[in-house]
């Protein structure tokens, strides 16, 4: 199948392997991550021409080495060019200082280990010498992927020290000469796969992958972006031995490898990871399964899919035995090619992952050869590429000290902080495995006892003295006790003092006792913005109700379940709104309606003995619900109170002026008011139409000087966007309901910023905040701004679907405690 395309030079098919890497660099041109560098320090003294003979052998040995690729009729080909030796060529840095040269060893081994090779035309294997002195230099090598492997790496050192030995005592080449080449392997292997043999492995592969997922989506520091830029970056540790050597104890009980041992362990971290049960990772195959292969350089290995289901509730033991069946199968069947698998499985081709899995594993469990060179010390250099191929890729390594592990990484998704906690998190759980194999694997920890300590206490210490004993109604009557001329609510020209407020509340609220309102009767209240909309949600406290806001603009069938669901007896409203409500038998008092105005006038405007306590219902607030059917969230004081009261993310006082933006209907509300009211800070109230118009809604904070302020998100965006100075006077802004968007917030910060920005996040059930995060920077890379931490009083918890809380940067759901539940 050679064809001759000049004297000494060949065409061959590519193999498999190759023919799908050459289509993936012609993706990405000029990227090095297919490259393989290696960078040794030599001490002693060199025999430089003994050293580049040997590399010319090596070349005119392996046509790997000296062989190019073409694009012939829309196919790569191979082409093997004849022998001309190897370009080895010097950096003098000896006379640089210290720290200096060492500096430029690193930046030129990093340069070479970079540097793209052009496949059209560039030899496969370039070679590089730094001279430090005449007794040190580092040699660097970097070889492309598409002719060689981790196994031909070992091929390469073995023969290129045997060579160097030979050439400088004055000996011929002690090897003897090839009995294949790697183009006469890519010949067989498309003369063997074809008919039965292709069919049965094709067949296996089919039924093995039905139905697997497309994508394993690990919890990242970003999302992916449209395609990806193969950026990496590498973390390693070093596991005991002892724990290597009870890995390997666990898989003998079972008859299992310490690969499959690895492997199911990392599929459960995977797994806890992820919260899936099916797990596909890829993993490679030395692939020579000739004999008269092993001493060849070329692209030989093969990628193999491990699928393993992780559902049943299984112990570790038990899914070893997965493991181990699974591992058998896939290597039974390791010589279709994964690029041949990958044609016939036919997944949608996109730019941002690896089709049929991103997480590879690999064990390294037989020494690869040292590059060994007479008379000389040598001392391996660390390389990086700075690039990785996958999401993810855990290395691991049979060490004379213990179990060699590294995790190579994509930056465009990971932060090193989370590679170094998961491999953190791989440790704790193989521990816990050797320690206990027959215990569920749901079950095996993953926080060491530390980071549990942090999860379940440090990060949720947040207790603090508030007046948990005491509602609503009674705080507000001490707050205009103190300062009865203060200000309390302004709306338009009307301004209302705690004195006149408290009055206005306390004839409103003997009138809803005398219609028999009392502990957790709820009272329905259906009133435009204004300071009869705070008196009268005051007043159903001070009577012992609990208030259930009603939005006229509501449809009339969702009125009339709130009405029913809540089993409002008495709605207190306006008369221009009565035609809204199906009312029924329920009571109605119409604050501007003559009589009732006569009849709330005559009661007595004192105080009211007290109707309530600390645990009955405050209010009862309705959402969308889950299905679409309006729920009803009763919360009572306490919860209330907990959450302006002597809290963390906000302090509050008698100086501050707090807006009402939202709608009584709306649980932001509860801060708007009680965060006001309890400490004597004044509350403007601003029409709808003003804050849907951002230069009239920005006027109107600076005309009221308004300092503490609650936004949806939604509203923030449209006024950051257009009105970006608006919030410059604001010591305290607020902002949550919906995910924050770090553009508006960075422009924000860039701006006229508040003194303090915050992101908060909370369920109407927890009582309008649940968490904060104060935002002071937000870097130009960030596609999301943190919800932070608990509030006060306040305990939050990512757990499993069994409930086990999860470490950090593992998926799970929010769980939130504390009394503001």
């Amino acid at each position: 199948m050679a064809q001759t395309v000049a004297a000494d030079t060949f065409l061959f098919p590519t193999s498999f392997a190759q023919r799908r890497l050459w289509f993936l660099s012609q993706l990405e041109p000029g990227s090095p991550f297919y490259n393989m560098p290696l960078a040794v320090s030599l001490l002693g003294t060199l025999d430089r021409a003994a050293l580049g003979r040997a590399l010319d052998e090596l070349v005119a040995r392996h046509e790997a080495l000296r062989t190019t690729f073409r694009l012939v009729d829309g196919d790569p080909m191979q082409v093997v060019n004849p022998s001309e030796g190897i370009w080895l060529p010097e950096v003098d840095l000896a006379d640089l200082p210290g720290d200096e040269r060492d500096a430029e060893v690193r930046r030129l081994v990093d340069e070479e280990a970079r540097r793209p090779f052009d496949m059209a035309a560039d030899p496969p294997l370039r070679a590089r010498l730094l001279r430090l002195g005449t007794q040190e230099r580092v040699l660097v090598l970097v070889v492309h992927h598409i002719v060689s492997d981790g196994w031909s790496m070992s091929v390469l050192f073995r023969e290129l020290g045997a060579l160097y030995r030979a050439f400088a005592a004055g000996e011929p080449s002690p090897l003897a000469p090839l009995p294949v080449q790697y183009a006469d392997f890519t010949v067989w292997q498309r003369d063997r796969l074809q008919g039965e043999t292709l069919e049965r492995q094709l067949a296996y592969w089919k039924t093995r992958l039905s139905g697997a997922p497309a994508v394993l989506e690990l919890p990242a520091d970003r999302p992916r972006t449209a395609a990806r830029s193969f950026r990496g970056a590498k973390e390693s540790a070093l596991f005991p031995l002892r724990l290597l050597n009870d890995l390997r104890a666990v898989g003998q009980r079972e008859g299992a490898t310490l690969f499959m041992t690895l492997l199911a362990g990392f599929q459960t971290l995977l797994g806890r990871y992820t919260g899936r049960e099916d797990i596909v990772v890829g993993s490679p195959i030395a692939g020579r399964t000739r004999p008269e292969l092993e001493g060849l350089i070329g692209f030989f290995v093969n990628s193999l899919a491990m699928r393993t289901d992780l559902s049943g509730d299984l112990s570790f033991r038990q899914l070893l035995r997965r493991v181990r069946e699974t591992t058998l199968g896939a290597f039974a069947h390791q010589e279709l090619p994964f690029e041949r698998l990958v044609e016939e499985l036919g997944p949608e081709r996109l730019q941002d992952r690896n089709p049929v899995f991103q997480v590879m594993f690999t064990l390294q469990n037989t020494p690869r050869a040292a590059l060994e060179l007479p008379g000389l010390a040598l001392h391996h250099v660390p390389t990086d590429t700075g690039t990785a191929k996958f999401d993810l890729t855990l290395y691991t390594q049979e060490q004379a000290n213990g179990l060699g592990v590294t995790v190579e990484y994509s930056t465009d998704l990971f932060e090193a902080s989370t590679i170094v906690r998961l491999i953190g998190h791989l440790e704790t759980l193989l521990e816990a495995i050797v320690a206990d194999p027959d215990r569920q694997i749901h079950a095996l920890p993953l926080a060491g006892p530390a980071e549990r300590h942090q999860l379940l206490d440090e990060w949720n210490a947040t207790r603090a003295e508030y007046p948990r004993e005491a509602t609503i109604q009674e705080l507000f009557e001490r707050q205009a006790a103190r300062t009865p001329g203060g200000t309390a609510v302004v709306h338009g020209r009307e301004t209302l003092t705690y004195r006149e407020l408290n009055r206005r509340a306390n004839r409103l609220a003997r009138r809803l006792r005398r219609s028999g309102v009392g502990p957790d009767v709820r009272v329905g209240i259906a009133l435009e913005r204004s300071p009869n909309l705070v008196a009268g949600v005051l007043a159903v406290l001070k009577a012992g109700g609990a208030y259930v806001p009603l939005d006229p603009s509501y449809p009339p069938d969702r009125l009339a379940f709130m009405l029913a669901d809540a089993e409002i007896g008495v709605l207190v409203t306006q008369t221009r709104l009565l035609g809204t409500f199906p009312v029924g038998k329920t009571e109605v008092i119409c604050v501007d309606r003559e009589q009732d105005r006569a009849e709330i006038a005559g009661e007595s405007d004192e105080d009211p003995e007290p109707g309530a306590g600390p645990l009955h219902l405050a209010y009862v607030i309705y959402t969308s619900g889950s299905t679409g059917q309006p729920k009803g969230v009763a919360v009572p004081h306490r919860s209330v109170i907990r959450l302006v009261c002597n809290t963390d993310y906000v302090r509050l006082t008698p100086a501050e002026v707090v807006v009402q933006v939202s709608n009584a209907s709306f649980d932001a509300a509860t801060f708007e008011l009680w965060g006001a009211l309890l400490h004597g800070a004044g509350l403007v109230i601003i029409d709808r139409d003003v804050t849907l118009s951002p230069p009239d809604f920005a006027a109107a904070l600076r005309d009221h000087q308004i300092t503490a302020m609650f936004l949806t998100t939604a509203l923030f965006n449209e006024v950051a966007g257009s009105a970006p100075d608006a919030f410059a006077t604001l010591r305290h802004l607020l902002v949550g309901g919906e995910v924050a968007d770090p553009r508006r917030m960075r422009g924000l910060l860039k701006g006229k910023p508040p003194e303090r920005l915050l992101n908060v996040y909370g369920p109407t059930e927890t009582t309008t905040f649940a968490s904060w995060h104060l935002v002071s920077d937000v870097p130009e890379d960030s596609t999301g701004i943190p919800i932070g931490r608990p509030v006060a009083n306040t305990q939050l918890w990512v757990v499993d679907r069994r409930l086990e809380v999860v470490p950090v940067g593992v998926t799970g759901e929010l769980f939130i405690g504390g009394p503001g539940v």
